[in-house]
């Protein structure tokens, strides 16, 4: 059984990527499909399980929050933010998020004769700072299973989005400053005028990283020493 994994296409889906999930029994997206146009044309190549990510708006209503399921015996959740997942995942072989855009394939400490795989297939979508464009192919046969990461490469001429890039330190250490005030993230994108994303990227990359400095931050997104 081959199955395809991806989130945050966006609004996007490349050709890299359907031609990737062409012959894929199933797909499995983590969310912010962003348009139902994408959604259909992914269920042309193959039958997909979805869920809803926070962009995914009044059109995807209907879309679940949470999915548990069994493919090819094994068992599976899905969601499309990290924190949102089950505290306790032994009951799962694979835990499927997305919303980071970063790749991560992390094995839990096994509970009994389960081994967990917490896992990110990263985004497929626009190109967000310089981040890899990223997907994975599960497969799944009599001798066991295993996921493979699909890299697709910037295409010539693809912009990363405009961040202002000789501002992005002062950026993140405001955007620092009012999350300490308790600041919301939309409230921190409004004032500051920034990229809500991005503002929430900041927010996210710093709350769940005690201790950590812009330039870790910078670090984290891939922007340290690049820009």
């Amino acid at each position: 059984m081959r199955i395809g994994i991806l989130s945050d296409t966006h609004d996007l889906l490349r050709p890299e990527v359907a031609d990737a999930l062409q012959g894929c029994d199933y797909i499995l997206h983590g969310g912010d499909i962003s348009s139902q146009r994408v959604l259909d044309r992914l269920e042309q190549i193959a039958p997909v399980k979805v869920v809803r990510g926070n962009n995914d708006k009044e059109w995807a209503e209907h879309l679940p929050l949470f999915l548990d399921f069994e493919l090819g015996g094994l068992r599976i959740c899905m969601t499309h933010k990290k924190k949102d997942l089950p505290g306790d995942l032994s009951a799962y072989d694979l835990a499927i998020y997305g919303h980071s855009h970063q790749y991560a394939s992390d094995w839990l400490e096994p509970a009994g004769n389960r081994r967990t795989l917490l896992f990110n297939p990263g985004s497929c979508g626009p190109r967000r700072f310089i981040q890899p464009i990223t997907m994975a192919i599960l497969r799944i046969d009599p001798d066991g299973w295993d996921i493979k990461q699909i890299r697709i490469p910037h295409a010539a001429g693809e912009k990363a989005p405009k961040t202002d890039s000789g501002n992005v330190y002062r950026q993140i250490e405001v955007v620092v400053h009012d999350t300490e005030k308790g600041l919301s993230v939309d409230s921190i994108a409004k004032k500051r005028r920034l990229d809500r994303d991005l503002v929430e990227q900041i927010v996210r990359l710093y709350v769940t990283h005690p201790g950590v400095t812009v330039d870790g931050i910078m670090t984290k997104m891939g922007l340290l020493g690049k820009l």
